[in-house]
């Protein structure tokens, strides 16, 4: 019997009120801290955050996993590849 798969983050990043592209220059640079493999979580406005966040992220070889909408922000899961990028 398989349990249903939850995605635990690592490490978490609340970029609400950030703009655009700063939103993006922070979360890749968290995420080239992060181990290998590791998993963040980021917190975005809606918009043109969450427009062009993700989007930009999988361009520059990052894995989205899952958007999670909360109304008042999402929430991106963001994995670093096990290849170093």
């Amino acid at each position: 019997m398989k349990l249903s798969s939850v995605l635990t983050p690592d490490a978490h990043l609340d970029l609400r009120g950030t703009p655009c592209p700063i939103n993006f220059v922070r979360t890749k640079l968290r995420l080239e801290k992060m181990p290998l493999g590791g998993l963040l979580e980021v917190w975005l406005d809606p918009g043109e955050p969450i427009e062009q966040v993700p989007d930009s992220l999988t361009m520059a070889g990052y894995q989205v996993e899952q958007i999670t909408d909360y109304t008042s922000y999402f929430s991106l899961l963001v994995r670093r590849p096990l290849n170093g990028q």
